[in-house]
């Protein structure tokens, strides 16, 4: 088991359309966050992984501010409130690791594999390389390169369900007659469900 030690909690108020203060639980860094996107593609990534949440990211500090590092248009970082606003009914839960805290150490390791990625483009055909990333395979490698830590079981696309119409439909318009069905895949919901992590925070 890896070695247990305090790490800075940080307590942040996000404002709503009313200008009224709500206070979210306090997150750390490197906590994991999930919410319902409203781009073209949850529904058919919520259909075929049988889950609520559609996108995902991780929390960073920049400047004593929350970010999520997300894979979006491109691996960018997000202000926090400004993530949150644009889910579905602004819900969201966030997910942290249960029996390790990370030091110091495990969060510089983890910026540093987070920076290999910075700017690189989206990919809209869920391969499993590191030329373009998508929201959950973002967070899984940084996990994986930085600390060893697998967080959600792999996948291969024959694995999800693809027979409603509007998951035919974007399978249909990504790969054509040819979809890779024995292509490896981590989605947002094999990680929301890992053994791993507990909840940390929700609204």
């Amino acid at each position: 088991m890896r070695r247990l030690s305090c790490v800075a909690t940080f307590t942040f108020f996000l404002y709503g359309v009313s200008g009224c203060a709500e206070p979210l639980t306090a997150v750390k860094e490197g906590d994991l966050i999930f919410h319902t996107s409203r781009s073209p593609l949850s529904q058919a990534i919520q259909e075929a992984t049988s889950s609520r949440y559609s996108h995902m990211g991780i929390i960073f500090y920049r400047q004593d501010k929350p970010y999520v590092f997300e894979a979006s248009a491109k691996v960018e970082y997000t202000p926090l409130n400004t993530w949150i606003a644009r889910g579905e009914r602004k819900h969201y839960v966030v997910k942290r690791l249960k029996d390790i805290s990370l030091t110091p150490e495990d969060l510089a390791k983890m910026h540093k594999a987070a920076d290999a990625y910075f700017g690189k483009p989206y990919d809209l055909a869920f391969e499993w390389s590191d030329d373009r990333l998508y929201c959950s395979e973002l967070v899984w490698k940084i996990y994986q390169n930085a600390l060893g830590i697998q967080i959600g079981k792999l996948q291969k696309i024959r694995d999800f369900n693809l027979d409603t119409p509007v998951v035919k439909k974007e399978l249909k318009a990504r790969y054509g007659d040819h979809v890779p069905l024995d292509e490896t895949v981590i989605s947002p919901q094999a990680m929301f469900e890992s053994p791993l992590l507990a909840v940390a925070a929700e609204r």
